[in-house]
């Protein structure tokens, strides 16, 4: 982090639980989770499977409400804000990379990066030239017109990157951005994660894997839906 980013508070959750209740059964998945994100910070969460880490991330990026607790974004509440709210906050602050790419397949490799940006009240034109140069920014300049299944996963992941960075969020959720990637691609992506998070962007990532975890800045270990001391 840069020192004059050390006082700018990206995140601040306090005393965030999670319940989900079925058939009258109430299952706890957070317990009073309290987390603080600085601007240029790169976190990743680590835990078992179901420790909670991806409802926790569900709630950061406003996929999911908390069901007690608050939280500011951008030193914003977003609490308790409606639906229709939540979107606009969640496609103007935070860009999505998930484990499955989550790509358009009947679309391009360049329709799927402009798609974020279509409601975002730029003209089309820039739209497709901020795209494009995010694709030659990313290696990609020789497939923006291919589909995602003529793409190796690797390169599918660094197609959902750009797709993330479109809106230029001030946010990167990325979850399990390694997982269905071998070796050499989860290298590449890593790579890619942190020359963006050394140019500014505020990054946090959930995985399961130590040695991916131990690349970004801070790591924070949830168990049990409890974040635990290091």
């Amino acid at each position: 982090m840069k020192q004059d980013e050390e006082k700018h508070l990206v995140i601040e959750l306090s005393n965030i639980s999670k319940d989900y209740i079925s058939d009258e059964i109430v299952t706890h998945v957070l317990h009073n989770v309290s987390l603080q994100v600085w601007k240029g910070e790169f976190i990743a969460i680590i835990g078992p499977s179901g420790s909670g880490k991806s409802t926790l991330l569900n709630i950061i990026g406003l996929l999911d409400v908390a069901t007690g607790g608050t939280y500011q974004l951008s030193s914003q509440n977003v609490t308790n804000l409606t639906e229709d709210e939540l979107a606009r906050v969640r496609n103007k602050e935070i860009g999505f990379v998930f484990q499955q790419f989550n790509l358009l397949k009947r679309m391009t490799v360049l329709d799927n990066v402009i798609l974020p940006s279509i409601y975002s009240g730029i003209s089309s034109t820039l739209r497709v030239k901020n795209a494009k140069e995010l694709l030659i920014r990313l290696g990609l300049e020789e497939q923006m017109h291919k589909k995602p299944n003529q793409l190796s996963g690797g390169q599918q992941q660094r197609v959902a990157i750009a797709r993330a960075l479109m809106n230029s969020p001030s946010l990167i959720l990325a979850d399990e951005p390694t997982g269905n990637l071998d070796s050499k691609s989860g290298e590449e992506v890593m790579k890619i994660l942190k020359e963006l998070n050394a140019q500014g962007n505020t990054i946090i990532m959930i995985t399961h894997e130590k040695d991916i975890a131990d690349q970004a800045q801070r790591v924070i270990y949830i168990k049990d839906g409890k974040v635990q001391n290091p």
